[in-house]
Order: structure tokens, then sequence, then C-alpha cells
């Protein structure tokens, strides 16, 4: 398969439809089939009503919505015009909104519902349309009435959408991605239509990655440049099920019963302290069971990972352990998920592992927004720990500081309106400064330690790298989130939140599990990365405070700030030290 627009991989997809319905989506708590001609004329109806509102090839359109079926419509509708879409976290402060809206002169914006449109505040007086998908605002159209319009001159016009898509060709821009910003402003990322094409391709490469037929599950908030690639590769393959709302997730995986299953660590994560925390309120016999079923698991796990065939004996004990313990865990997904794919953020080896024995693989992959996907781990090949091996057609190579380097057709075109920033990560040679410090092994596998900007330089000299300390401190179930310090300082220190529903009881009770929770860490840790002191906050770092970004990643600096007076009593010297490896 070739194309060289998404427009081109959408008109085949609906000339032949890959096998299961394009869509699944709850309605009043069922779930209803969207057959590939009902989203085909969805699609050209919006795009059709689009053109009648004014807009064309190159405008700027911002959505800003929870992942759901309309978003997608949405997309596909402003691409088959080859119009930009600009989207927007629907957790974004009304400020980031303001700034995205003004920053890639958005003409139009599509709101969720009255508490979006809210959001952007005075910055709609900019904008010639404003469209909701649920609810009435006044001033607003509703998205329904895009469509009705888009009907009216379809009848007029039939082939007004097919014109539109024959006019769009490889370099024109399909999108711009907003950066979270952890280091500044966000920047928007120029992507076009052949980017994403090329990503396509790459990824239906990997064998068994999305097969055809496959159920994908996607609540991940499609302003991300992870949920876009798998809505992108997912229509070429098999059905999309939408989660809008984080907290049904569970429900959604026993109903839709979900084949793949992408991600970012923390549903893994939360997974991984749910299960282990029901483990260990067992007793008795039903104890002893787990304990054996863990053991069993493990080593199967270990033997597959080294490509060693499993003994009959092992595998017989496998498959009563599944039977008797597993098969209850795997059900949570939904019971027939191949694997689940995370993104976005790092994922600690423990739990990949610890799914992995319960006969559950989470293939860890790595991007960023200026080239989509880099890298993920295969179903049949795969180390923990790590990111995978590249893409196919995609290139890496390590620069004298370690730092990744990237060059391949799914890179993007720069920062818009950026010219300064762009030539930092692309200086003209062809290779994307990723800012990521990593490592390749001889198999190519690729294994991201931290962040260039974000490396700690001890008072000593000593180089430390901080992410790789808070993904050991966040392995723990009584750790949410960890921020490490020591820039310019004489050792390591931590500001950790506690995640309160497993740890619980008094402040010392509390303190004693984070302080189980470092110790467990530092022995995994070389000398010069051990947390020696650390302090318990009383609250996580949030969004609304303006120290997370909406991909969950911490705005080091600002969260510093917040928190200098902790950070300055823990080199003062009256906070308890953390116990030596």
């Amino acid at each position: 398969m070739s194309a060289e627009t998404i427009c081109g991989l959408w008109r085949r997809s609906v000339a032949k439809p890959p096998p299961g319905p394009a869509f699944l989506v709850q309605d009043s708590g069922a779930w209803h089939e969207v057959g590939w001609p009902e989203a085909a004329l969805a699609v050209d109806e919006l795009a059709a009503g689009f053109h009648a509102l004014g807009l064309r090839k190159g405008d700027r359109v911002a959505i800003l919505a929870r992942t759901r079926l309309e978003w997608t419509y949405v997309d596909y509708a402003l691409l088959s015009l080859g119009a930009i879409s600009v989207p927007i976290y629907p957790t974004s402060s009304p400020a980031d909104c303001a700034y995205i809206l003004a920053d890639s002169a958005a003409r139009a914006i599509v709101c969720e519902d009255t508490a979006q449109v809210a959001r952007i505040g005075p910055a709609r007086e900019a904008l010639e349309h404003v469209v909701v998908i649920d609810g009435e605002v006044p001033g607003a159209l509703r998205l329904e009435e895009v469509a009705a319009r888009g009907r009216e001159a379809l009848a007029g016009e039939p082939l007004l959408v097919e014109r539109a898509r024959d006019a769009v060709v490889g370099s024109d821009v399909l999108t711009f991605i907003y950066t979270s910003g952890t280091t500044g402003v966000p920047k928007g990322c120029v992507v076009t239509q052949r980017n994403y094409a090329a990503l396509v391709e790459m990824v239906r490469e990997i064998e068994g990655l999305i097969s055809e037929g496959d159920v994908v599950l996607l609540f991940l908030p499609l302003a991300h440049t992870f949920a876009r690639t798998v809505e992108f590769v997912a229509t070429t393959l098999g059905t999309i099920a939408f989660c809008p709302d984080v907290a049904a997730i569970p429900g959604a995986l026993r109903a839709v019963r979900p084949t793949v299953l992408p991600s970012s660590p923390r549903l893994f994560e939360r997974m991984y302290a749910a299960v282990t925390a029901g483990f260990e309120r067992e007793a008795g016999v039903r104890l002893h069971l787990i304990e054996w079923a863990l053991r069993v698991g493990g080593r199967a796990s270990r033997l597959r990972r080294e490509g060693t065939r499993v003994p009959r004996r092992l595998a017989v004990q496998v498959a009563l352990a599944d039977r008797l313990v597993f098969s209850k865990v795997q059900e949570r997904l939904g019971g027939r998920l191949r694997h689940a794919i995370s993104g976005g953020a790092a994922l600690s080896a423990e739990v990949a592992e610890f799914f992995h024995a319960l006969g559950i693989l989470v293939l860890e992959g790595y991007g960023l927004t200026e080239c989509s996907v880099v890298s993920v781990n295969r179903p049949a090949h795969y180390k923990f720990g790590t990111v995978g091996p590249p893409l196919p057609g995609v290139e890496v190579r390590l620069a004298e500081d370690g730092e990744l380097l990237v060059r391949a057709e799914n890179v993007f075109q720069g920062y818009h309106g950026k010219p300064e920033e762009t030539s930092a990560v692309l200086p003209g040679d062809g290779w994307l400064r990723t800012g990521d410090v990593a490592e390749i092994d001889a198999d190519g596998f690729i294994t991201i330690t931290d962040r260039k900007k974000d490396i700690i330089v001890l008072a000593g000299g000593k180089n430390v790298a901080p992410q790789k300390i808070e993904a050991a401190l966040t392995a723990s179930p009584y750790v949410s989130q960890a921020l490490v310090v020591g820039d310019n300082r004489p050792f390591v220190t931590a500001l950790l939140a506690p995640d309160r529903e497993r740890a619980t009881g008094s402040d010392e009770e509390v303190r004693g599990l984070v302080e189980r929770a470092v110790a467990d860490a530092n022995r995994s840790l070389g000398r010069d990365e051990r947390v020696r002191r650390f302090a318990v906050l009383e609250r996580e770092f949030a969004q609304e405070a303006g120290e997370v970004t909406p991909t969950l990643k911490l705005k080091r600096k600002v969260c510093e700030g917040h928190f200098a007076d902790e950070i300055e009593r823990l080199y003062a010297g009256p906070t308890k030290e953390a116990p030596e490896a």
C-alpha cells in the first residue's frame, strides 16, 4: 500500500473497508456499531459544511474536545478540504487555549460543549466561527447544523468534497500539533499529509502490531500525536472504539474487548498497583496459589524474552496458573487482548515484566511531537526497559553527547512561526535533534535515559539523569509522583507525592511507606544517583497550578519554584535521610 496523503488512505478505506465496523460508540449505556457507509457520509457532509462556512485549503481550525467519534469526523472532514486542524487538549488552561488560537491564526474552533466554549474566553472574539458538538451556545453553530449545510451543498454539487480531496497533495500541511510546553510556551509542530501517511505505512509494516480486523480502544487525547497516529493507522485496518471518559475505561474494556490497547504508562501503573494490592489481601491457600502462579509465570516470561522454548511441564503449569489466577486479570482488559502499546512517557520495566508474567504483553514505544513515532517493541521481538528498535524507514544515531538523532520521512517541517527554534532542532543536515539522551544496544534497541535539558549536574561535577531515578521511585505503588532535585547541589533529593489510595494511615505511617519506596529505589541506583533526603508532599503536582502538562509531564522549573521552601529545607539539614542501599 502506498499513499502520499491521509486523504488517500481514508478514500481507500471507504472504497474497500477493513473487516468489521468503522467505529464503536457508547450511547445511553449501550455500545453501537458505526458502519463505513455511515462514517463516510458523515465526514463528507461535515467537509461540505465547513466549505459552506468559507473554510478552504490552508485555513486553520482548532478542535477542543475529548476523544470521541465527532473528533475523528471533524479531523477527516478538515483534512479532506486541505484545511489545517489545530488540536487543543481538553484540559488546557484558558491562557494556553488563547495562546494556541492566536499563534495558529485559527479562523474557527470546534468545541465539545458549553464548558469548552467558556474555556476559550475572550479569545472567541477573534474567531469567525464557533461550532459546538453538544448543547446550545448563543452565537455558536451546532455541529449538526454544519452537517446540514453540507447536505444542502452536496445536493447541488455532489463532487464538491471529492474535488477538494483531489487537490490535496503530500506537501500540504495537515495539522499544527502543539508541544506540551514543559520548558516554555507551546510550539506548533507543522506536520504534513505526507509525514503522517509515511508514518502509517511504517507502522503497518510491523507484523502483528496492528492487524486487519483489530479492535482498538482509544481514550488517549487526540491532541497528542500518539493517539493521532493510532487514529490514522486503525482506520486503515480495523475498528476504533471511543471512550471519552477516563473513568469509564474499566467498563469499556469489558464491553468492547479490544485486541490492541494503546495507553500511557499511567493506566498500567494503576492496574499494577490495584492487582498487587488485591493479591496482598489474599491469605491461606489462595495466597499460596497466587505466589506459585507468579513464580511459574515469571519463569515462562524469562524464557520467552530470551527466545527459549518453554518446556512442556512448565507450559502445563502456566496453563493451570492462567486458568486459576491470570485469567481473572486478563478479563479486566477484555479477555482477548493480544498486546498493549505504551507511549508518551517511560514505562517501568518492573511493571512490564509483571504483566508479562500474567500473560499480558505491554510493548513500549517512543516518539515526540516533532516526528510522532520513532521506535516500538515488536510483538515477537521485545526487550522490557527499552523503547524498541526504530520503525521501518527510520534512521537513528547518537551524537557525541548521547543525544538521539532521527532521520525519517515522518519528521516534521518545523515550528510554526519560529525559525530560530526550528533551526536548533533541524540544523539542515537532515537529522532531527530529539533532545533526548539515549543508548542503542547491539540489537538496535533504544533506551531513553533522560531529557538533555533535564540532566542534573551535581556540585562535584557528576551528571545524573533524573528520569531514571523518578521511574525507580514511582515504580512503588506508594508513590504517585516524584521530582528529583540536585542541580549544583551536593547530592540528590526528591519531592514525593504519595498515592493516597495505597499510602494510608497517619502522617508517620505514610512517611514510613514512602521511605520504604525510596530504599527500594536506591538499591537499583548508583551511588551518586541515590536519593539522600526526601520530602513527602501534602498534594500532587497539578495541571491547574501550571505544574503538569496535559500529557502529565512535570514542568520542573515551575514545580521547583512552587516548592522552593521544601527543597531548601532538604538541603538545610533537618529532614530525615533515606536509608542507604
